[in-house]
């Protein structure tokens, strides 16, 4: 049968293919979806873990169980759960151990482009990148069999058009594969020093095993024309390499780590002139130029953003055609969704003037015009710690101006720890807890803190108030986040506290509410003063003569009523 899929479904359909049984993630854009398809198949156990290290790490465990297993995650996930699989290097699996990472070239939705190729290098794992679909289902399948034949993690590298474009795939039955017995083996899985310097010989000899059998595993193509260029890529960028139409020799690797280093100089040697073409970092072409080969690269492509077709035909020489002026579109900026519950939250941050320490999730949103009311953001759960550094660097009355925000997934996923930092340090701070009861940025996931599994099973639900307290929080209260009276009075209040605080803003995203939405309308009574304009609902549009709400968009949450001066908004009829 053959299907189109995506290419984090395909992964997905891969893993079932396999016979994996144990699937863990914490869901990232571009990787979200395969967790979210793996869960389709109710022959294998997946699960959305609090966060990537702890995925990681019931991922090793089930593996050394006996359970082929996967864990999938986006790029800067893997730097979540590096310390795990750093070690599971040197332990190495029981059944197969397959990585998903998700890297984001162009930053699409990420505050980096890291390169997974060379944390792979620096923790001596295998990586393989597929370049469509039906190479993501295949290559998940030879992942597992190499896991299990040189005992070690697998890595498969996708990036954001690879697991977010569509090809044919053909689906083939499961591969029958019994759970493992698991045998005791503590100089094997207990990575004491004394273990671990023995297990790291072990690795070196895997990854020069692995690079010498490359091609007898049949992990490259080698495409021969009759031409002086050649040129050496891997995944999307094969893609756009086929596309430009060049005429040239074309060695495709699908293992890019350890790299077939005797086949890149047997290619080399059938060129007069090399390319290498690779997106980000220049993980092949400076192993490629160690060998003391010429190849051109990273002085045409750079380093940052997608490669595209038209720019691989201009660093070739091939013709290119004029590129006719773009239409000039109106500039749509990513903005809180209409109805969203951190709109008027943000709107006080603003009016309060408050210095914000940020996080990553919806109201990140909240950097952007009108509203600018964040001043940082680095990475998942750092605004609780950083909002400790600003009250270390400039003293506990700097406070009554700083808070942190950071939503209730991410809180969960790794803002606890910081919570504790400031209590356990004596620090002083009021954090701001999001909580609109899912995980909205990558397309509402469940957490703990919903009461639903993966598959929406009902489970206990994690109890932000109690657990913030049990932290040793004493002054913790919970505020309707559309009730924006509130919102400033406990922010005015708790900001005054020279001790920790902790404000849940609560609010369900909008898009978890399933009846039908009654918009506002303006009335003859509006003085188009424009104070509504300030809340940045996308609904909201400024007329000649008064304010105008789009009723195709408007979500019903009434902040704008709420702070009209003249009472000139109401709620409109079903």
């Amino acid at each position: 049968m053959k299907k189109l899929m995506l290419g984090n479904e395909a992964i997905a359909r891969g893993v079932y293919e396999s016979g994996a049984s144990v699937a863990a993630a914490y869901p990232g854009t571009p990787s979200t979806e395969i967790t979210e398809c793996i869960a389709k198949y109710d022959e294998i156990y997946a699960e959305w873990s609090p966060n990537e290290k702890v995925a990681m790490e019931v991922a090793i465990g089930s593996s050394i169980a006996g359970a082929r297993s996967v864990v999938s995650m986006k790029h800067v996930g893997l730097n979540v759960a590096a310390d795990p699989l750093f070690t599971a290097a040197y332990t190495g699996v029981n059944a197969g151990l397959v990585v998903f990472v998700a890297d984001d070239p162009g930053m699409h939705s990420s505050q980096n482009e890291q390169d997974t190729r060379l944390i792979a290098r620096a923790a001596n794992i295998p990586v393989l990148e597929p370049s469509d679909s039906m190479e993501c289902k295949t290559f998940v399948k030879s992942a597992m069999e190499l896991s299990e034949t040189y005992d070690t993690p697998v890595i498969i590298r996708l990036t954001t058009r690879v697991s977010h474009s569509q090809s044919i795939v053909e689906c083939e039955d499961k591969v029958a594969f019994e759970v493992k017995p698991y045998e005791k083996n503590i100089r094997k899985y207990v990575m004491t020093p004394a273990n671990a310097k023995n297990r790291h010989l072990i690795v070196e000899e895997r990854m020069n095993r692995l690079a010498k059998d490359i091609k007898t595993l049949g992990l490259y193509t080698e495409e021969l024309n009759d031409s002086p260029i050649g040129i050496i890529t891997s995944g999307v960028c094969y893609q756009y390499v086929k596309e430009s139409g060049i005429k040239a020799n074309i060695l495709k690797l699908d293992m890019i780590n350890p790299l077939p280093l005797d086949i890149i100089q047997t290619f080399a040697s059938k060129v007069d002139q090399l390319y290498i073409v690779e997106e980000l970092e220049p993980a092949i072409e400076e192993q490629v130029r160690s060998l003391g080969i010429d190849a051109k690269g990273k002085e045409f492509f750079g380093r940052q953003g997608e490669i595209t077709v038209r720019k691989i035909r201009e660093v070739l020489g091939m013709k290119v055609e004029t590129a006719k002026a773009p239409l000039q579109l109106p500039i749509r900026p990513p903005v809180l969704c209409p109805g969203c519950p951190h709109r008027g939250v943000y709107t006080i941050l603003k009016k309060l003037n408050l210095t914000v320490t940020g996080d990553i999730g919806c109201y990140t949103l909240g950097s952007s015009e009108p509203h600018a009311a964040m001043d940082s953001c680095v990475c998942m759960g750092a605004s609780i710690g950083m909002t400790h550094g600003f009250e270390k660097a400039h003293g506990k009355e700097s406070m009554k101006h700083t808070v942190a925000i950071i939503g209730d997934s991410t809180f969960i996923h790794s803002g606890i720890t910081g919570l504790i930092n400031i209590v356990y340090n004596h620090g002083v701070g009021t954090v701001i807890i999001a909580d609109n009861s899912t995980t909205g940025m990558t397309g509402h996931q469940n957490h703990p803190a919903t009461g639903k599994t993966l598959r929406g099973d009902i489970t206990s639900t994690l109890n932000l108030e109690e657990l913030v307290k049990a932290i040793g929080v004493k002054n913790v209260r919970v505020v309707n986040a559309y009730d924006m009276k509130a919102v400033e009075v406990a922010l005015k209040e708790e900001t005054e506290r020279m001790e920790p605080s902790v404000i849940i803003t609560k609010a369900p995203c909008k898009l978890l509410i399933k009846e039908r939405w009654v918009p506002y309308e303006v009335t003859e009574d509006c003085i188009n003063c424009g104070i509504c304009m300030r809340l940045g609902c996308p609904a909201i549009v400024k007329g000649e003569s008064c304010t105008e709400i789009n009723d195709a968009l408007c979500a019903g949450c009434g902040l704008c009523a709420s702070i009209c001066p003249k009472k000139a908004i109401r709620k409109g009829e079903n």
